[in-house]
């Protein structure tokens, strides 16, 4: 008699178990596989860059200069974007001159020569250098152009200035193009 408690609770339970494992419908799949999908879609390159802190002068710098809107919807680009630190290294007076409303032109000569027409992996850029026999020229939305050359494993990009930087992280994607993060700040001249 102690027994039947323990075998209706066991019956109710099997009972449930079909229910709760019951399969999707095909539109419920359709709908989830919809929105996995959406979930999984990267942003464009302004949303990339406003969601990374390591990356917030580089987007008030281009946000400012007007090519932030150009690129939103636009593209695609290969950016190659300075980090914080990076932008550290300028002058304290120097950026805070730079980014003023007066200085719109020189902002957007430099953001546009870190973007270039077409989106590159770092596989692409390597194939150029290789292909370019050490060197590649990688022409820029801005009308000039990047040295790229390698590092060992490291891609190294030389400006007008004859600066160097470094990708540091590569292959950000977006649904407009890829960022590859340098630690200088690249200048036109």
């Amino acid at each position: 008699m102690f027994n039947s408690p323990k075998i209706i609770l066991t019956s109710m339970l099997l009972a449930l178990v079909p229910a709760c494992s019951q399969e999707l419908s095909k539109e419920e799949q359709e709908i989830l596989a919809a929105r996995m999908a959406e979930e999984k879609q990267p942003t464009n390159m302004i949303a990339v860059l406003q969601g990374d802190a390591d990356l917030s002068t580089a987007g008030i710098l281009i946000g400012l200069s007007g090519v932030g809107a150009e690129m939103q919807d636009n593209g695609p680009y290969t950016a190659f974007v300075a980090t914080n630190e990076a932008f550290n290294k300028i002058d304290a007076q120097e950026l805070s001159e730079l980014l003023s409303a007066d200085n719109k032109d020189e902002l957007k000569s430099i953001a546009e020569y870190g973007l270039v027409q077409g989106s590159m992996s770092s596989a692409d850029i390597a194939k150029a250098i290789t292909d370019g026999g050490g060197t590649a020229e990688i022409a820029t939305v801005g009308g000039s152009t990047i040295k790229a050359t390698m590092d060992g494993d490291t891609i190294t990009l030389e400006d007008g200035a004859g600066n160097q930087a470094h990708v540091t992280k590569a292959d950000v994607t977006s649904t407009n193009g890829t960022i590859h993060v340098v630690d200088n700040v690249l200048m036109p001249k």
